[in-house]
């Protein structure tokens, strides 16, 4: 009985050494101010537009640029304020309803506010010199335009891309040829906090994808995610990846399959766009893998490889792993489920 007990203390004891603890961050100071640009937009009174702007610019003296030119897209000099009130007036009235809803749907915006400061705390703990935004900024913005964007002090959330995959707007036919339901399905509040950190991953390490062999940004694709893993701890693997569980738990009883097929096909080094597209786009599935498969399958095998590279050299940090070459990583690696 004794010797029983001491395996199962030895065999706990092992599982624990190889679970890689979370880091405690709590001591790490994020102050994240929650800015509801939306509200005030759409509070400001139509009949006095530029005393109205003013104040919007007293306010948000930096996002009123960016949303005015970069997300309407308004002429930076437009000929008279006449013009400009015109558009603005059309815009408001075009969402007026989406706006109503959003006050509703987004009443509480707390819980999105703290996942978003948690992440940062990882962003800084990972990334001390990184300098953090100071402000979540909510705005409506039209459906074609931004979901996220980040300015030099804020992380910009465009409410209307995350009104709840059912929401009707997202049913017409002009915007589902844009976000089809494989799309607009993740068009959810749950999403919010991982946009967020995936758009300061993107300032932190740019694409350099373009034109590299299918292996290389399928590893660069699994380094973003690896990531997103230590930035997000909590966030589950369906959000992080934008798979279905049925799809990725397909993906994972399946991997061995999946890179079997990339190697007897000969695709790991072609950097030909028409074929890598198929493993590195949204999609609503793979068609070399049938219907149940996600789109973007290439993140997937990239994740794995990464992981199995972090675990060969596990004195390295996730800093130091997102600066090595994805070649680096992948040879050596021997990946081979």
């Amino acid at each position: 009985m004794k010797y029983l007990v001491w395996i199962f203390i030895v065999v706990s004891l092992l599982a624990s050494c190889g679970e890689k603890k979370t880091p405690d961050v709590s001591g790490i100071k994020v102050n994240l101010e929650l800015q509801r640009f939306d509200q005030d937009f759409f509070a400001m009174d139509t009949s006095n537009i530029d005393k109205s702007l003013q104040i919007l610019h007293e306010k948000y003296p930096v996002f009123l640029q960016d949303f005015l030119f970069n997300i309407l897209a308004l002429p930076p000099q437009p000929d008279s304020i006449k013009i400009l009130e015109r558009q603005l007036k059309l815009f408001r009235q075009s969402y007026a309803s989406l706006h109503d809803l959003a006050d509703k749907v987004f009443a509480d915006m707390t819980d999105v506010q703290q996942e978003v400061t948690r992440g940062l705390q990882f962003v800084k703990y990972y990334f001390p010199d990184y300098k953090l935004p100071s402000k979540l900024t909510t705005f409506i913005g039209p459906i074609d335009s931004y979901g996220n964007i980040i300015t030099t002090d804020a992380l910009g959330v465009g409410l209307q891309l995350y009104m709840g995959s059912s929401y009707s707007l997202y049913r017409d036919a002009g915007v589902l040829e844009q976000y089809p339901a494989y799309i607009s399905r993740r068009f959810d509040k749950k999403y919010i906090a991982l946009n967020c950190i995936k758009t300061v991953v993107d300032d932190l390490f740019p694409d350099n994808t373009v034109g590299r062999p299918l292996i290389e940004q399928m590893v660069q694709s699994g380094k973003r995610l690896y990531l997103l893993d230590h930035l997000l701890p909590e966030t589950a693997d369906t959000v992080k990846t934008g798979y279905t569980k049925k799809q990725l738990d397909g993906c994972r009883a399946n991997e061995s399959t999946i890179w079997s097929y990339f190697v007897q096909s000969d695709l790991l080094f072609s950097t030909d766009p028409s074929l890598t597209r198929d493993y590195m786009n949204e999609a609503p599935k793979t068609e070399a893998f049938g219907q149940d498969s996600p789109g973007l399958i290439g993140q997937f095998v990239g994740w794995q490889i990464v992981k199995k590279w972090m675990n060969k050299n596990g004195s390295t940090t996730v800093a130091e792993m997102m600066k090595t070459k994805a070649k680096t990583i992948f040879d050596g690696t021997k990946y081979k489920p």
